[in-house]
């Protein structure tokens, strides 16, 4: 099916169109750990990666592969890896590159889950994360030594929301050698990070992607886009023998297949090896997710307008926290690669602080009290003692966290349910 159609039209038709065995039109779940191998000809072939196909679904599976294929076409990329959780997939695109001794760059503004990987986790393997802030574009430059990388970020940064400037940070890592990693979890359909110059994209689908608070995963796509073999010894996963794989060079071991050596080399040893495969009943509830997505993205984008112009005048809140509101810089950011609005994610302060903060989470009714975003329902949660407690309180303040802050993920009700529960809620706090 050609990608010249747009997205809303391949979130429901890209990467299949029937079961070839009953001609079911929606997508079966492969419930399936193992594939019956045609001889030991055809075995041997797939394990020496001489024609691809299916093996073991911890390595693959035909329902997350059509989750693959719908989300390399919406992206514009060229391959894509379905895996157990957005943290996975921020995992798994560090270590697809980083060796102990590495370093790579990271912007402060990213989810807290997030930080804690890098800067803890990440560092426990010998892996070195730089923080840097993206409001200075050029920061990413100053950070960068021969052992660097890669570079990551967030498009829409939860909690921050202050969109990352992607083309400028991604030009700086053309010039020097480095990928760009973009997380464009809260941002699908509202920008394809590929376009402005990134060279990987993730997401958790668990988020906007699903859509409805049911099911775990994570996905990454490789965008083709960047030269790996340019890179040299900067890039010994991809470009030395690696003994895990027969001696496999991953960018020669492409070159019948494509520019997929990056994805190719996630899929047949971290995801082998570390094993964080996507259910396949997971992978089903994606694809279901995807077909509404395009409805959903601009359900919540109005929405979340609306909630932040009521924020934006009540005489409790401090201040609001929302792309469509900034001006200068960052506002320019948003417009550079936002499209169709800006996203469903909506921050605000209190004037009295974090009591206020906390009573106004106790007070709500319709909103649910949960750690998530990207949900149909709207959602609203208190960072700084949940998804970014396990920060520092200098840490917290750099991903954009004060005591009193207030996230809300807007979902799709009728916006007069969600202005009237926030209002009755602030009237308490």
């Amino acid at each position: 099916m050609s990608n010249a159609l747009r997205p809303e039209t391949l979130a429901l038709h890209a990467g299949f169109r029937k079961d070839p065995a009953t001609n079911a039109v929606a997508v079966p779940i492969h419930q399936t750990t193992a594939y019956q191998f045609d001889s030991t000809d055809h075995a041997e072939n797939l394990f020496a990666l001489k024609e691809l196909g299916n093996i073991y679904s911890r390595i693959m599976n035909p329902t997350c592969d059509v989750l693959e294929q719908r989300m390399t076409a919406i992206e514009g990329g060229v391959a894509a890896l379905a895996v157990g959780s957005g943290q996975a997939a921020s995992n798994f695109c560090v270590l697809n590159l980083c060796k102990a001794g590495d370093n790579f760059v990271s912007s402060t503004d990213i989810y807290g889950g997030t930080w804690n990987l890098f800067a803890n986790t990440l560092k426990d393997l010998g892996i070195e994360c730089r923080f840097v802030d993206p409001s200075d574009p050029e920061s990413f430059r100053r950070a960068t030594d021969k052992n660097t990388r890669c570079y990551y970020a967030e498009t829409l940064p939860n909690p921050k929301l202050n969109v990352f400037p992607i083309k400028q940070v991604a030009d700086i890592g053309r010039d020097l050698g480095v990928p760009l990693i973009m997380d464009n979890t809260a941002a699908p359909l509202l920008c394809r990070p590929f376009d402005h110059g990134a060279a990987i994209v993730m997401y958790s689908t668990t988020k906007y992607i699903g859509g409805h608070g049911t099911s775990i995963g994570g996905l990454v796509i490789d965008g083709g886009n960047f030269d790996w073999e340019a890179g040299g010894d900067k890039f010994p996963t991809l470009n030395q023998p690696d003994p895990s794989y027969h001696g496999a060079v991953w960018t020669e071991a492409v070159k019948p297949l494509g520019p997929i050596a990056y994805i190719l080399r996630m899929r047949v040893i971290l995801l082998r090896d570390m094993g964080a495969p996507m259910s396949p009943m997971n992978a089903f509830q994606f694809i279901q997710g995807l077909e509404t997505l395009p409805l959903r993205m601009r359900a919540h984008c109005e929405n979340a307008e609306k909630v932040a112009a009521f924020l934006n005048g009540h005489e409790k809140v401090a201040s609001v926290i929302f792309p469509g509101l900034q001006d200068g810089a960052t506002r320019a950011n948003a417009d550079a690669v936002m499209t169709g609005g800006y996203g469903g994610l909506v921050g605000f302060e209190l004037a009295g602080g974090k009591p206020a903060g906390k009573t106004f989470i106790d007070g709500l009714e319709l909103l649910y009290h949960v750690a998530n975003i990207g949900d149909a329902r709207s959602l609203a949660i208190h960072p700084a003692s949940t998804t970014h407690s396990q920060l520092s309180a200098e840490e917290q303040l750099q991903t954009g966290v004060t005591p009193g802050y207030v996230r809300l993920s807007v979902g799709i009700e009728h916006i007069d349910d969600i202005l009237a529960d926030l209002s009755q809620a602030l009237d308490k706090a």
